[in-house]
């Protein structure tokens, strides 16, 4: 019933832009249509798979690395490895937590301290 009435309004709305003699409307529709069949033509990308590996790459994106951070307590401790990792990334991760991140901190900062890694 209300897919109905969904539909009922939908046409009228359409009748109202085509009574009006509206060019911004028509070309609203036009573009709408063009953007849905170049849209069908092509997939849609897949969706990004949050791993260790992704967390750890200095190729990957600085928002990405602060999504892991929010999102995926599992991961933080990965991000820690990540040498494109600032300071306030760092800090967030500290003061979040998570499954191994306080021994990721604790084996950077030691690698600070020693850099020959004696």
């Amino acid at each position: 019933m209300r897919e109905k009435r969904r539909l009922r309004f939908l046409r009228q709305a359409d009748r109202l832009e085509r009574l009006r003699g509206d060019d911004a409307g028509n070309a609203r529709t036009q573009r709408a249509s063009q953007a849905r069949s170049c849209n069908a033509l092509e997939p849609p990308p897949p969706p990004l798979a949050l791993t260790p590996a992704l967390a750890a790459d200095p190729q990957t994106d600085v928002d990405i690395l602060w999504r892991i951070a929010r999102e995926e307590p599992e991961l933080r401790r990965w991000l820690v490895a990540n040498p494109n990792a600032d300071a306030e990334l760092l800090e967030y991760v500290s003061q979040a937590g998570g499954p191994g991140v306080r021994r990721a901190l604790n084996v950077l900062l030691d690698s600070l301290d020693d850099p020959a890694g004696a």
